[in-house]
């Protein structure tokens, strides 16, 4: 086996020509070492072989659609697919033995990478009030405990259920369900720190919160925009979707702060060039526009686009709302503004503009380089006004195309998690079960941190996830954790959310999507819907990390069968949680009555490839708007202000890391081994505050409540990112982002734009 954690010691950081990081191999390489080492030579080839097949399993890690069934290869996954399974499959356990040897206190001593590195959770486990060790606890003790403390709440509202990402859509539908037959709609969840500025702006502007593309658009498209977003860390298997369509003809421009090297080169180890040869060059354009620029840049090719009359008018008189306004205020763009926001000349700006002109097929694609700073509606409004323009909605090889990073985020989303549920949905869901459902908008994930921490939230329960690293201002987070009476985890691997806990926690250890699911019934599938809105089964293949191990759905289910048992045992609105538990057709047979699109669910999710959802500017050109049109939106550019002596920061993944689990210590595409602890500065920056390569340094932050915010000992490194801004990894920065900085009507964290000041260490 290679070396491929590296060290934990900062002072041997190690930093390479990031050139050398443009290829594919290398890591699908590392990353099958990995799982064989994690999981042994049998038990990974049988896992990964079943990646992202049609009989087999939905990678756990990113959202990224799969290839119609007979274009998939045998190897169907990438690096950060592999390493996923790796860890999920890994045949290190965390028993009743271990928690028993460590307590709370000395587990969270430990660093990310160590507590992931402990195994599968085996056992449902117990922090009793003033404990200091987990204990083993019954499952049906587990689900008592927890009714005992729902129903003994004053009001429902004083619980709040948190969903991750990687949930079934069985799991979730069973979830919300749960929820809102106890009585409220506090259901935050990942989305609200992530795509949340998506989900409004789109569904503000086109009248759905989902992208209009398909894979197959990828590959006909003329040009493609990729803004705020690293698909060689974060999506990989969009890289090959790129290639395909740059051997097609595209034209890609890619617009981020940091070059990242994943978009300029792509080797596929899949295809002989790739192996042996130099790849593909991937991108045409690159912007490196400042942080927080992408307003002002999608404005000022707006007003291009303008002054050249390159605009659809039949589109635009047919289908939308508001040109005229939005065209008169692009017309009076100030370009010195531009160009101080982000950093662009007139020329790189008209460069993109041309490119989108003479394209009759443009897609645009984002992710959360966009969608969390103060205007990240605003800006997303923006992009959407573009390819309004352009008509660029519902044609062939064009259209919005947001790319989400949790596997199954959007199906969570469709399945009813959302604190502000439509009336549609409520109404629905009271014709199938036949209960008045809460009608008051219930609580997003900031919201939920600041109700615990002012006490008006007693209970947590986690779907996943490790809320405590996701969410910002992780000082306050921890804290409002604690004043909760119990927090709930389910979980497969233990994270820093069960050691920061209510004054009572469980762990309740869940099935892993790698795994085989085994219910008196017989065995069960469940289904997960990817960023471009298709929906297809999932099967795991190894078997359970324990026999003690309970499904997703069979936790939450038995959860809900304790909690609303009435007086004479059977649940006080006739749900048959038991049989939801025991067999999944029967949750999907209920969401085929509720949640539209989902028609004959189970056989259509059957199939090879599964089915797409319906998406009306997709398919026939039509917007659930006010307007029943597009709507383009006015919005001012706004350019930070930046003190004296600071930069702006933006919070990002490493490449050995996916969301806040931490896989090892390598970054290599962007040339850092060794340690996460280092921050991005550009070398003029450096200079200019008096600092070095290398020196080590605080991170603090300061808001407007006076509090500063501090992230100790970060080593500083010299990096083609525009002057004015710098970037650092998170779960790590999360202590920077202020709780109540967020979002124009998003109320998403701004993790993308934090000032910091940077402080020289004592040697």
């Amino acid at each position: 086996m290679v070396e491929f954690f590296g060290t934990q010691d900062e002072t041997e950081l190690d930093v390479h020509d990031q050139k050398s990081a443009a290829a594919g191999v290398t890591g699908v390489r590392v990353a099958m070492q990995r799982a064989v080492g994690h999981m042994g030579p049998t038990r990974a080839t049988q896992a990964l072989l079943k990646l992202n097949q049609a009989d087999g399993f939905d990678c756990m890690s990113c959202a990224w659609p799969d290839p119609d069934p007979e274009h998939r290869h045998t190897a169907e996954f990438c690096e950060n697919g592999a390493k996923a399974v790796a860890e999920e499959g890994t045949t290190d356990r965390a028993t009743p033995e271990f928690f028993a040897e460590h307590s709370i206190a000395d587990l969270d001593s430990h660093d990310e990478h160590w507590l992931g590195q402990a195994g599968r959770i085996t056992h449902p486990m117990v922090k009793r009030p003033g404990g200091t060790h987990y204990e083993p606890i019954d499952w049906d003790d587990a689900y008592a405990l927890v009714a005992e403390h729902l129903n003994g709440l004053e009001s429902p509202d004083q619980a709040t259920f948190y969903t991750s990402g990687r949930a079934s859509n069985e799991a979730a539908f069973v979830y919300q369900l749960f929820v809102r037959a106890l009585g409220t709609n506090n259901l935050p969840d990942c989305s609200n720190m992530c795509h949340e500025s998506t989900s409004v702006a789109l569904g503000e502007s086109i009248g759905i919160g989902k992208g209009s593309v398909s894979l197959r658009d990828l590959y006909d498209a003329e040009v493609i925009v990729i803004a705020g977003q690293n698909p060689g860390t974060n999506h990989p298997r969009m890289l090959s979707a790129l290639e395909t369509a740059k051997r097609r003809g595209a034209k890609i421009i890619s617009i981020n702060p940091l070059r990242e090297a994943g978009l300029v080169n792509f080797r596929n180890p899949q295809k002989p060039r790739g192996v042996v040869g130099r790849g593909t060059d991937l991108t045409d354009l690159f912007l490196p526009v400042r942080i927080n620029g992408d307003l002002a840049l999608f404005q000022a090719i707006g007003s291009l686009l303008v002054e050249w009359d390159a605009i659809d008018h039949e589109f635009v008189e047919s289908h939308t709302a508001g040109y005229e306004a939005w065209a008169e205020h692009v017309a009076a763009v100030d370009w010195s503004t531009v160009e101080k926001a982000t950093g662009l000349t007139r020329a790189q700006i008209t460069e993109a503009a041309e490119m989108i002109r003479g394209s009759s097929a443009t897609i645009y694609c984002w992710a959360m380089g966009l969608t969390q700073h103060r205007n990240s509606v605003a800006t997303i409004k923006e992009v959407v006004n573009l390819a309004l323009v352009r008509g660029d909605i519902g044609k062939r090889g064009a259209g919005v195309c947001p790319v989400r990073g949790h596997s199954n985020v959007q199906g969570d989303r469709t399945m009813g998690i959302f604190e502000k549920p439509p009336e549609a949905l409520l109404d629905a869901l009271e014709r199938e079960f036949g209960f008045a459902v809460p009608r008051e908008h219930g609580l997003d994930t900031v919201e939920t941190i600041r109700a615990m921490r002012d006490g008006t939230v007693r209970v947590f329960v986690g779907l996943g996830g490790n809320f405590l690293h996701a969410a910002p201002d992780t000082s306050v987070t921890a804290a409002a954790l604690r004043r909760t009476d119990l927090s709930v985890q389910i979980s497969t691997k233990l994270n820093r959310s069960h050691l920061v806990t209510g004054d009572t926690a469980l762990i309740l250890p869940t099935l892993g999507r790698t795994e085989v699911d085994e219910r008196a019934t017989g065995e069960q599938f469940v289904t997960v819907e990817d960023s471009m809105s298709s929906v297809h089964a999932s099967r795991g293949v190894l078997a359970p990390a324990s026999p003690h191990l309970r499904s997703e759905t069979a936790i939450v289910a038995g959860l809900a069968a304790a909690t609303l048992r009435g007086p004479d045992g059977s649940d006080r609105h006739g749900i048959r949680w038991d049989e939801m538990a025991e067999d999944y057709g029967i949750v999907r047979d209920h969401a085929s009555r509720v949640i539209p699109g989902f028609e004959d669910y189970s056989r259509r999710a059957e199939r090879p490839g599964g089915f797409v959802l319906p998406h009306p500017p997709r398919d026939s050109r039509t917007f659930v708007t006010t307007s029943g049109r597009g709507e383009l939106a006015v919005s001012p550019i706004e350019v930070l202000h930046v003190p004296e002596g600071h930069l702006l920061l933006q919070t990002m993944r490493s490449h050995d890391q996916y969301n806040t689990t931490i896989y090892g210590f390598s970054d290599r595409y962007r040339g850092i081994e060794g340690g996460r602890r280092v921050v991005f500065v550009h070398p003029d920056d450096i200079a200019g505050l008096d600092l070095r390569d290398g020196q080590m340094v605080d991170l603090r932050s300061v808001w407007s409540d006076g509090d500063h915010r501090v992230a100790p000992a970060f080593r500083v490194v010299a990096y083609d990112t525009p002057r004015g801004s710098a970037a650092a990894y998170y779960p790590e920065t999360n202590p920077l982002v202020p709780l109540d900085s967020t979002a124009i009507h998003s109320n998403t964290p701004t993790s993308k734009s934090v000032v910091v000041r940077l402080e020289p260490r004592p040697a």
